[in-house]
């Protein structure tokens, strides 16, 4: 294999690893490369179809196409940003509750650390499910529809009109993107609903959302940052993030 291939099989591994890269964070990464060899190797894999070019940057296929990214590839992401937003989550959860957890690897790690405490806990993640299965106390529930291979979740109509019957006293949600403009988001059409009803059926409304996902828009609109009541995020969040939330009123832990 030539350098040429191993440089361009280097790029599709960096942006299948990141999900979403800008083209600065590619010309920090491969430095020895002239930027206009970087943009003939992206013009390149994105007409072989093994990334996607956009705007700035580039997408793996597995976000464009709506997958929202293999759960095994994003757990193994970020984890110590996600062990500091799982130990502020878990001082909100009280017993007695309805509770909704989404799918990701976060909200999985959320349930591997689950009191055992008496919940009801409705989740569309089979991880999560998996995760709570484990524990005496909790109830736990699963909608039905159709199964995202990739997120290991259940959604559609099914799910939605069973969730519709159900009053949360605290909804917990993950996110794929957040940007100023378009809000929070994700790449799965029915998933986007499915969060939506999510929402209006919850009391308090938690956002699951680590640094990496900031400036960044995935395909499907989910809401805009004051339609939550509270964001749990890592310690050194962007300062600029932080002044929204301060601007919207939404409490940030």
């Amino acid at each position: 294999m030539d350098s040429m291939d191993e440089r361009r099989n280097a790029i599709v591994d960096f942006v299948n690893a990141k999900g979403d890269v800008s083209f600065a964070q590619l010309k920090e990464v491969f430095s020895g490369v002239s930027e206009m060899t970087l943009r003939t190797d992206l013009k390149k894999l994105d007409e072989e179809k093994r990334i996607v070019r956009v705007h700035g940057g580039a997408k793996s296929v597995d976000i464009v196409l709506g997958t929202d990214d293999l759960m095994g590839r994003r757990a193994i992401r970020n984890v110590e940003a996600k062990q500091e937003i799982v130990e502020k989550v878990l001082k909100l959860i009280r017993p007695n509750t309805t509770i909704f957890l989404d799918s990701g690897s976060t909200t999985t790690m959320l349930a591997e650390n689950w009191p055992d405490q008496p919940n009801f806990i409705f989740t569309s993640s089979l991880t999560c499910a998996m995760a709570l299965s484990k524990l005496k106390q909790p109830k736990i529930f699963m909608p039905g529809g159709e199964l995202n291979i990739y997120s290991l979740s259940t959604c559609g109509m099914e799910a939605m009109e069973t969730l519709k019957r159900v009053s949360f006293d605290m909804g917990i949600l993950g996110v794929t993107s957040y940007d100023g403009g378009f809000g929070f988001s994700c790449g799965v059409l029915m998933e986007s609903y499915l969060k939506q009803q999510v929402l209006e059926q919850s009391s308090q409304k938690i956002v699951l959302m680590d640094t990496s996902k900031l400036g960044k828009k995935s395909t499907f609109h989910i809401c805009g940052l004051d339609a939550v009541d509270i964001v749990a995020a890592e310690n050194n969040i962007d300062p600029a993030f932080i002044k929204e939330c301060e601007e919207s009123g939404v409490e940030l832990i």
